[in-house]
């Protein structure tokens, strides 16, 4: 019976007492005092009415009782601790985390997350954001995306994900006021660029064949989805990744004036860290099927 139960924290005390034969090892484990292990244990010794250790000059020795009572509750002390894990394992593993920069969490993660739920409503996806290189051992995580595959950690594989391509785009109103019908006449507008993507419009015009006249764009963002919302807003044009458009060219938001032109960028790529619960699988299965699907559904 629970009522029978001798003190619990009393018997947390003899059991690392006993399995240390130290009071003061048990005490560091504890993270007590010396003399509360030693007033544990003779709370519990009372509570028997049976000495469990036999006190020496600067040492404790389990009795012969101590030592059969030691042998019978660390059984079920090790039930109780591998019952504990096995819960608090079962309910970690509907949560996966998935690391992501936060451009991608933003225009093409968060966006689709919905569906994912609506299938999947017993995992928990935790999205955190990072601009730092794939590594388990300095930040926490089940499953990474990043473009590219330079400077991931040695303990992890990247995995091809897709390929993506860079797009000429702006709202419709301002291609309205100054149209753009050839490559040259990007430079009549006000370039938008992100910080990490910089030398994008120098490539484009590249590819383009165009001689840019200016050096730099005239706006540059932090992240790519803020550099979304300004060509949204009207503020210029932008080169935006495909895989970050979302919807925007589908539901009129923003226009590709010149689609013959498309630059091929760097790979997509995923990692799995060691570590990762289950249910990190399923979450890759399901990315996989919607890139699949958005794929398809492209014109």
């Amino acid at each position: 019976m629970i009522s029978d139960l001798p003190p619990l924290n009393a018997l947390r005390a003899f059991a690392s007492a006993a399995r240390h034969q130290s009071f003061s090892r048990a005490a560091e484990e504890l993270h007590v005092t010396h003399s509360a292990v030693s007033r544990h244990i003779r709370l519990l010794e009372e509570h028997l009415g049976i000495m469990l250790f036999e006190r020496r000059n600067r040492q404790s020795v389990l009795t012969p009782s101590g030592q059969a009572y030691y042998e019978q509750i660390s059984l079920g002390l090790a039930q109780i601790a591998n019952a504990t894990q096995a819960l608090a394992r079962s309910s970690a593993s509907r949560k996966v985390i998935i690391n992501v920069r936060p451009s991608f969490a933003v225009r093409w993660l968060i966006p689709r997350l919905p569906e994912f739920m609506t299938q999947f409503p017993e995992i928990q996806p935790e999205i955190v954001t990072s601009i730092l290189a794939p590594d388990p051992s300095r930040e926490a995580f089940d499953l990474v995306v990043r473009r590219g595959s330079a400077g991931w950690a040695a303990n992890l594989e990247p995995n091809m994900l897709f390929e993506d391509e860079l797009l000429l785009v702006a709202a419709p109103s301002l291609l309205e006021a100054i149209p753009v019908q050839a490559p040259s006449d990007v430079l009549r507008h006000t370039l938008l660029s992100g910080r990490t993507r910089s030398g994008d419009w120098q490539a484009w015009c590249k590819l383009a064949g165009v001689s840019q006249a200016r050096q730099r764009p005239a706006l540059q963002f932090d992240h790519m989805h803020l550099v979304l919302q300004a060509a949204v807003d009207g503020l210029g044009l932008a080169l935006c990744p495909a895989t970050l458009l979302g919807k925007d060219l589908a539901t009129g938001r923003l226009h590709n004036p010149l689609p013959h032109l498309r630059l091929p960028l760097t790979r997509y790529y995923y990692g799995v860290s060691k570590d990762a619960v289950a249910e990190t699988q399923v979450f890759i299965d399901w990315m996989l099927s919607r890139l699949q699907h958005d794929t398809c559904a492209l014109p």
